[in-house]
């Protein structure tokens, strides 16, 4: 039966063709692996995320948790599903083998990871919002918070949260008012309110670790002034045995349009002022802790949206195949046989569409975890670096262009189901809603926008971004090596698009320092353009690849036509798209600046 999760010869490409993990194993902490392990492990991750996450997709949508003032109620297939995870050692597995981990890459984790999104994005976060949580205390932690903390986490006997937005303060995060009043023992009272705090409470495990951000007495106003605690839902002893309950109160649920089977709480600590939290990391510095998880949180964000616009494509495809529908528009007799609608060009427009966003954005989140293996494990220490900064650069893409495109691509899986669609009798409603949360958490579009124009592509005074020019240049410069036109016009094309983004960076960034607001009004745009740009980019490195196995016979050639045509697609007509918004951004239009509270 063909997988509804994803396209597994899509995803050995990708991971072996595209960013060759295989390579990985050549480093001292992949050692014990091998292109065949990777495949095992990945093979046991698709056969878990299919039989205890999928079939309880739909089940947890319709029966979302419920609050009886006590305690969290939800279907018992959730708690099954993430113990299987978690025995799976799904939990550890990029972890040092002290820990009970595999030591796997981030990039086969990744892989493993986006297969759990796609069968149950619900069911599957509580998993992932712990091992962010964990991988924040391993790097910031002390080593008795390590010893207490991590091991059960670990073992899926303990959760994990990050609590950030408050109700005054939304995506506002320097304006929090959470207070911290250090007791005298190295403890602190915790006193305050979280929002939309996902995972925030439930009867998974034994304990929920929230990630609190708080400000000290005396603290710098502003983002200088946050610090990050660690506050249990149940207090932990100092040999890591949780005892008396914490006071965390979970004031209610908020029921979203999606992402129903994720409990999204709001948290009151310290109503009766006896919440008792530990600093991780030094005072005053708890955003750039918070970040080091938030940056992995967005990158699986990514990931999220990618894999549920992936799986609403497969979904789609399936139907075109199996959907008999009208006759093909030269045809002149009523009575014969209708046709599967894939026949139809209109349909197989949109598939194509789908198509080029889906896999270009996975192979921009693969792209993104191999970038954070070199990163941690390259041999070079100038690789590493230049491995950190792209990276950096390149998390407001990976973040919010599958948000964007790949919701696009969920609106088109439904438009193919027709009427069909829009009804709960097919997947892909839910999918849609599921995707919709995407574009939101973890940074707003217009905040990764502001990011990226007014921070990332100036670092270094804009050597990441060249840096980030010379490996297209490469690219395009492989591309026109391999003989073939169609791939020298892409390389063209990509590296006009590229010397037109560098024009246009540096005339907002000139703007930019003289008017800042005038030179981030239209951030958004940037992003998008900007976005469009790296999966053109994407998918020339795609497409070559694809020559390269038809050429070589390694890849079936329905698989390596169907590449060609999506990156053919792309080219043709989604990157030509980008034309207008450089013109609207050099005008630096200030309709949205100058109008008005009033007038709306």
């Amino acid at each position: 039966m063909t997988s509804m999760l994803i396209n597994r010869e899509d995803l050995d490409f990708l991971l072996f063709d595209l960013v060759q993990a295989e390579t990985l194993v050549t480093r001292d902490r992949y050692a014990e692996h091998s292109a065949d392990t990777f495949r095992a492990i990945i093979e046991a991750a698709h056969t878990l995320a299919e039989e205890k996450f999928a079939p309880h997709n739909r089940k947890a949508d319709e029966n979302e948790p419920t609050f009886d003032g006590e305690r969290v109620h939800m279907i018992p297939e959730v708690a099954e599903a993430v113990k299987a995870f978690a025995d799976g050692g799904f939990m550890a597995a990029p972890h040092d083998e002290e820990w009970g981990g595999m030591q796997l890459p981030i990039t086969i984790n990744q892989a493993c990871l986006a297969l759990f999104r796609a069968a149950n994005v619900g069911s599957s976060a509580y998993s992932f919002l712990t091992s962010a949580n964990a991988n924040l205390i391993r790097a910031f932690g002390t080593e008795s918070q390590k010893q207490r903390f991590l091991p059960p986490m670990f073992e899926g006997r303990w959760f994990g949260t990050m609590a950030l937005t408050e109700p005054h303060a939304g995506s506002s995060v320097p304006d929090i008012r959470t207070t911290a009043t250090p007791v005298g023992d190295g403890t602190y009272r915790i006193k305050g309110n979280k929002i939309f705090i996902s995972g925030g409470d439930h009867e998974l495990g034994e304990n929920i670790v929230h990630l609190v951000l708080a400000r000290l007495p005396g603290a710098p106003a502003g983002a200088r002034g946050i610090s990050l605690f660690l506050v249990p839902k149940f207090r932990v002893d100092a040999d890591g045995k949780p005892g008396a309950r914490n006071d965390v109160a979970l004031a209610g649920l908020i029921h979203k349009m999606g992402y129903r089977g994720t409990t999204s709480t709001m948290l009151n600590f310290g109503e009766n002022d006896d919440c008792i939290g530990e600093l991780i990391g030094e005072e005053n510095r708890g955003l750039t802790c918070m970040f080091h998880m938030m940056n992995e949180a967005r990158i699986g964000v990514g990931m999220g949206g990618t894999m549920l616009a992936y799986t609403a494509y497969l979904h789609a495809a399936e139907y075109a195949r199996t959907r008999a529908q009208g006759r093909p528009i030269e045809a002149k007799d009523p009575t014969a046989p209708q046709v599967p609608i894939i026949e139809h060009a209109d349909v197989r427009r949109m598939l194509l569409i789908q198509k080029s966003y889906v896999e270009g954005a996975l192979g921009l989140c693969f792209y993104a975890a191999r970038l954070a293996d070199d990163a941690r494990t390259a041999p070079d220490a100038a690789e590493r670096a230049d491995a950190e900064q792209l990276l950096a650069l390149l998390t407001p893409i990976v973040k919010s262009w599958p948000a964007q495109f790949c919701l696009e691509a969920n609106h088109l899986a439904i438009q193919i189901h027709g009427g069909y669609g829009y009804t709960r009798e097919y997947p892909v409603e839910q999918f849609y809603r599921d995707n919709r949360l995407n574009a939101l958490h973890e940074g707003t579009h217009g905040i990764q926008g502001i990011d990226l124009l007014g921070r990332k592509v100036a670092l270094e005074d804009g050597a990441v971004l060249a840096l980030l020019r010379r490996r297209i240049a490469a690219t395009a410069d492989s591309a026109r090596a391999c003989g073939n036109a169609e791939l020298a016009s892409h390389a063209d094309a990509l590296q006009a698009e590229w010397d037109t983004i560098a024009e246009t960076t540096t005339q907002l960034r000139a703007v930019t320092k003289e008017d800042i607001r005038r030179g981030l009004a239209n951030a958004s745009l940037y992003l998008d353009m900007f976005g469009h740009g790296v999966i053109a980019w994407i998918w020339l490195q795609q497409a070559v690849a694809a020559h390269q196995a038809q050429q070589a016979g390694t890849r079936s050639a329905a698989f390596c036509a169907g590449k060609l045509a999506a990156a053919r697609w792309f080219f043709n007509c989604e990157l030509p798209k980008a034309g207008p918004q450089h013109a609207l951004l050099r005008r630096l239009d200030a309709t949205a600046l100058d109008a008005q509270a009033d007038w709306f």
